[in-house]
């Protein structure tokens, strides 16, 4: 039988259990003891998950199939505001 994997909204729930119940402060100290560790071992798990999630987000591939990394206009200091229209732009409003 396979063992399926919890889905990242799933442990975060149970992280977020983990929290709640020891938040409350009425656990015996080996309980608490194990669901600190749990907790520790969800919130590693969740976070190597937005890492890898970040860094799928972060690629693009372009019309012949190469990936590129997405850079935002904000990133790059010598940019200026971009097409933001930010501060430092040297773009005039658009006429309405």
């Amino acid at each position: 039988m396979t063992e399926k994997k919890a889905t990242f909204e799933e442990q975060l729930s149970q992280l977020q259990q983990i929290v709640s119940h020891l938040e409350q402060g009425n656990v015996p100290l080996e309980e608490a003891l194990t669901q600190y560790k749990d907790g520790i071992e969800l919130a590693r798990a969740l976070q190597k998950k937005l890492t890898s999630a970040e860094k799928t987000l972060g690629s693009l591939i372009d019309d012949e199939g190469n990936e590129k990394q997405y850079e935002k206009a904000t990133d790059d200091p010598s940019n200026n505001g971009g097409g933001n229209r930010g501060y430092g732009s040297d773009e005039k409003p658009l006429e309405e």
